[in-house]
């Protein structure tokens, strides 16, 4: 390309700089323009991405025709595939009305998807569909639409990695990246540095009638040594801080060191976990913990259903906070549950004791009688009494006595 039409296409789009890695990207911009290639777009956060496939549409055969940019980022997975491909009228609550989604609107225009990498996998597998055929069903439709629209995309992750994970689809990645296009990182283009704060800097005197900042040549060197890890955009941002904030207007190294991070010794991004990412290490040493937990509680309720039953067998009252109905009723759940063994290595090294061995024929209903005989037979019969003794209501009292044949009248009600 001539050095004047890309003079042109950047007073256009008010791109500045004139590193050759930019140059080269505006350049193959522009030659891919014409055609329906799909164009990948690769780069870090805040290098200007957008700017790409806004040049691709209005220098194609489509650029009187619609255009729309889409964060696929801050679509939730929900209804990322109603909002691309649209849905008929009750598919899900809330789609009161048909939906013809951005790929049924936007039907021989342009869409740059944005931070594509972050596309879910089920929503990828119909995003390829509708690359190679251009055939698209909307949730909750049963009949294909069509569709022609020039797709282009960018993305700030490691794609081959993103695959390698099984994040990304291999075939979806080969399909969108039939024409790459690197954007380039700030801190790699040099002297744009420098042009970029002059036109931020002048852009802010403008808007709120203030004298324009002007960088000494130290502070011009501390800026072009800076990492950037965020880019045009922290750039943008630390001008204008330093445009509001700074007394004086001649900037000096001194100065602007005030305003540049000094913890940023790294630009590339923290690692976060998905819920997808995850190891299940710890998840086996919890389970590990609660099937051992479990155990040692099953033996300890066993335990305290021996000591009760022998107390019944005494003659001896129950604890007011231990009733004979509930008692009984964790005697029959205890009676079914047997010991848990877990098969794990781990479990054999750790000393365990075998808890007394109940009688095996043992009839609950026979103990919960004779624990009603005898706490009534305490209490003189009186039945208030001997509910209160047994910590259970007159109700339930009334009904076991029933079950139990023992429903006789009483003088002392």
């Amino acid at each position: 390309m001539k050095s004047s039409e890309l003079q042109t296409i950047k007073q256009r789009y008010s791109i500045v700089g004139n590193c050759e890695s930019l140059n080269h990207a505006l350049d193959v911009a522009l030659q891919v323009a014409p055609t329906d290639l799909s164009v990948l777009i690769v780069g870090e956060s805040g290098v200007g991405k957008e700017i790409i496939p806004r040049v691709i549409h209005d220098n194609s055969p489509r650029r009187r025709e619609k255009y729309f940019a889409i964060n696929c980022g801050s679509i939730p997975e929900g209804t990322i595939d109603s909002e691309l491909f649209g849905h008929v009228k009750g598919s899900f609550t809330g789609a009161i009305n048909d939906s013809l989604g951005y790929f049924g609107v936007a039907n021989k225009g342009t869409l740059f998807l944005d931070e594509v990498g972050e596309l879910p996998l089920a929503t990828q597998a119909r995003l390829l569909r509708v690359l190679e055929t251009g055939e698209y069903i909307p949730v909750g439709a049963t009949e294909v639409h069509k569709t022609d629209v020039r797709i282009v995309a960018a993305t700030n992750v490691n794609i081959r990695q993103a695959i390698t994970e099984g994040r990304f689809r291999e075939d979806l990645y080969y399909r969108l990246n039939s024409i790459p296009i690197q954007m380039p990182p700030l801190r790699k283009r040099g002297e744009d540095i420098i042009l970029l704060f002059r036109l931020f800097a002048m852009q802010m005197a403008e808007k709120y009638h203030m004298e324009k900042v002007v960088l000494t040549e130290g502070a011009k060197q501390v800026l072009m040594k800076y990492k950037w890890p965020g880019n045009v955009r922290q750039l943008k941002n630390i001008t204008e801080q330093i445009s509001i904030l700074s007394t004086d207007r001649q900037i000096t190294a001194d100065a602007i060191m005030r305003f540049i991070p000094q913890d940023q010794e790294t630009t590339q991004l923290a690692t976060i976990r998905t819920k997808d990412d995850h190891s299940f290490e710890n998840e086996r040493e919890i389970l590990y913990k609660i099937l051992f937990e479990l155990r040692s509680n099953v033996n300890d309720m066993r335990r305290e259903i021996s000591t009760l039953k022998k107390q019944i067998n005494d003659g001896q009252p129950t604890p007011a906070n231990d009733t004979t109905g509930i008692a009984t009723t964790q005697l029959a759940t205890i009676n079914t549950i047997q010991p848990i063994q877990p098969r794990m290595e781990v479990a054999e090294a750790e000393e365990y004791v075998e808890p007394e061995k109940e009688p095996e024929n043992l009839n609950l209903n026979d103990w919960s009688r004779q624990a009603l005989e005898k706490a009534l037979e305490r209490n003189g019969g009186n039945r208030k009494k001997a509910a209160l003794e047994l910590g259970i209501s007159d109700r339930t009292l009334y009904r076991r006595l029933k079950q139990y044949g023992l429903d006789k009248p009483s003088n002392n009600k």
